[in-house]
């Protein structure tokens, strides 16, 4: 969802995966320690995107498992999701 999105919040995250807000920062804070991610802090929100350091061999794997999952994925269901989250935090960077 983070190659699709740019940039989503912890909450985001929990209410499109039904996954509790602890369990999501926990696995979350792994891909930051690894230098997969990057967060920043917006009020109450931690924003998490894919490092902008990344090797270009990383994103292009990331980018054709996206390309390659089709219309009909778990993804395009996710992101629809996505778009019903009520009181959806604004995006500032």
């Amino acid at each position: 969802m983070l190659v699709a999105e740019g940039e989503l919040c912890v909450c985001e995250l929990g209410f499109v995966l039904d996954v509790s807000q602890p369990k999501i920062s926990r696995h979350l804070a792994t891909l930051r320690n690894i230098k997969l991610v990057t967060v920043r802090r917006q009020q109450v929100w931690m924003f998490y995107k894919l490092n902008s350091d990344l090797p270009v061999w990383i994103t292009n794997i990331l980018n054709e498992t996206i390309a390659g999952l089709g219309e009909n994925n778990f993804l395009a269901n996710d992101l629809k999701k996505l778009k019903t989250m009520p009181a959806r935090p604004e995006h500032c960077s």
